[in-house]
């Protein structure tokens, strides 16, 4: 499932600024647990990150690729609190 959303300019810069300071465009995950039973995290920004949904950060520690995965996991974390916010104060500004 894809969320679609229109933001303003600013709420675009800050999101394009998170993802590139977070680095994870040096990163491949190749070494990350594929899509399993639980399903799958993707987070696609002009190119495709996935892997299995993660559950406790010790998931992450013990993969083959722990720095990789650690920046997608709080990466993925950040854009998620983000949305929220915006979500929240779309009701507010809205009603």
């Amino acid at each position: 499932m894809h969320d679609q959303v229109f933001v303003s300019s600013s709420v675009l810069h800050e999101t394009r600024r998170i993802i590139h300071e977070s680095e994870i465009m040096k990163e491949d995950d190749s070494n990350w647990t594929g899509t399993d039973r639980i399903g799958r995290q993707e987070l696609e920004i002009h190119i495709s990150f996935t892997t299995c949904k993660i559950g406790p950060l010790i998931e992450v520690q013990t993969s083959k690729d722990p720095e990789g995965l650690r920046i997608f996991y709080y990466l993925v974390q950040e854009l998620g609190a983000n949305k929220l916010t915006l979500i929240n104060v779309g009701i507010r500004g809205g009603a």
